[in-house]
């Protein structure tokens, strides 16, 4: 059925199509035949139309101008007739042969399209591109509504068929800004797959306040890092949690490890911290860990310290007190290094012990 109703719609497209009989001009009595085949097609004659159209295009084919242009009408509704009946190869065929004996640029330029359509109803795919490349080309520059929709409509076979960087070439040439969310749509397939992940994000910010959809905002994220914008990858996993469009605990916990891929560590921290207090993420080494870490890496002395100092208490481990010791040492807080040494060495670690010695070394002269 569908098969059918595409049929008969390029069927219609190319019956009214047909031009008025000008220059040059016909006899009235091919006129009269032309007329007549044309009843034939509204009534859906179709047999009767694609033996009589082909045998008359045959007749006039190897004539002067005038037999030449009678063949190309002939040829048009055949291709009519021929595509109604889903033989869209052979009705391109027609056209194919008809364009070049019509001097009318409006009409050579409207069969090429339908020309094109065919081809791709009929699986020849790269065929059907290349002559849609012609009218786009041909047409370009122009702003018409056709030549937009023409535009859009080769970018998406393009995309269809994977040839990812012919599309994307193609979307570099259409001016207009995108008008629905099938062309957004298709131009983030394209971006993406075309590895431009920074004309994908572009595209994905604009409409981004509009949209409550976790996926988008997700898909943003996951651009804005393939794009190596970490901050705006974090940023934007951020404004999706507050506005509470994130709100899963993996969500969390990649919200946390993306503030530290950006380097926005403290960030990361205080989440996690506020998550602690509020019950959401259980207490436990891992978290605390993670905690450290990140005020480690952001470089607060005291916050780091002080989320070191409860990682070693809750794993009472000789490493971890060291560890501490190790920091503070670094940072010129001896008192607390020294503390730090000193539980780790209660706890057996020799390192720790040579750590403590060093530290109680009177200063060279």
């Amino acid at each position: 059925m569908m098969n059918r109703a595409r049929a008969c719609l390029i069927g219609i497209l190319l019956l009214y199509s047909v031009p008025v009989w000008a220059s040059p001009a016909l006899p009235r009595d091919v006129i009269t035949d032309l007329n007549a085949v044309e009843e034939r097609l509204e009534a859906q004659q179709y047999d009767a139309v694609i033996e009589r159209a082909l045998a008359q295009a045959q007749f006039f084919a190897g004539g002067n101008t005038t037999d030449r242009f009678a063949s190309a009408l002939y040829r048009q509704l055949a291709a009519s007739a021929l595509s109604s009946v889903e033989r869209y190869a052979a009705a391109a065929d027609q056209l194919a042969a008809a364009r070049p004996n019509i001097n009318d640029a409006e009409t050579t330029k409207r069969w090429l399209m339908q020309e094109a359509k065919l081809r791709r109803a009929a699986g020849q795919r790269q065929r059907a591109v290349d002559l849609l490349s012609r009218w786009v080309n041909a047409d370009d520059g122009k702003s018409e509504p056709d030549t937009k929709a023409e535009r859009w409509r080769l970018v998406r076979w393009l995309a269809q068929d994977k040839q990812w960087q012919a599309a994307a070439e193609r979307l570099e040439g259409i001016s207009e800004p995108v008008s629905s969310d099938e062309q957004r749509e298709l131009a983030l397939v394209v971006y993406v797959n075309a590895d431009q992940p920074e004309r994908a994000l572009d595209g994905l910010l604009t409409t981004l306040g509009e949209s409550p959809a976790p996926a988008q905002w997700r898909r943003a994220s996951r651009l804005a890092q393939r794009a190596g914008e970490l901050k705006v990858a974090a940023a934007l996993w951020d404004t999706a949690w507050q506005l509470e469009i994130f709100t899963t605990a993996d969500d969390f916990w990649q919200l946390v490890s993306l503030h530290r891929l950006a380097g926005t560590p403290a960030r990361a921290a205080e989440y996690l911290e506020a998550a602690l207090a509020s019950g959401r993420v259980v207490y436990s080494e891992m978290a605390l860990r993670i905690v450290a870490q990140s005020w480690l890496q952001a470089r607060d002395i005291k916050q780091a310290l002080a989320s070191q100092h409860a990682l070693a208490q809750l794993t009472r481990a000789a490493d971890e007190w060291r560890l501490l010791g190790q920091h503070a040492y670094a940072w010129g807080r001896n008192d607390i290094a020294a503390t730090a040494f000193e539980r780790a060495v209660a706890l057996g670690d020799e390192k720790a012990q040579q750590w403590l010695a060093s530290l109680r070394l009177p200063p060279s002269e």
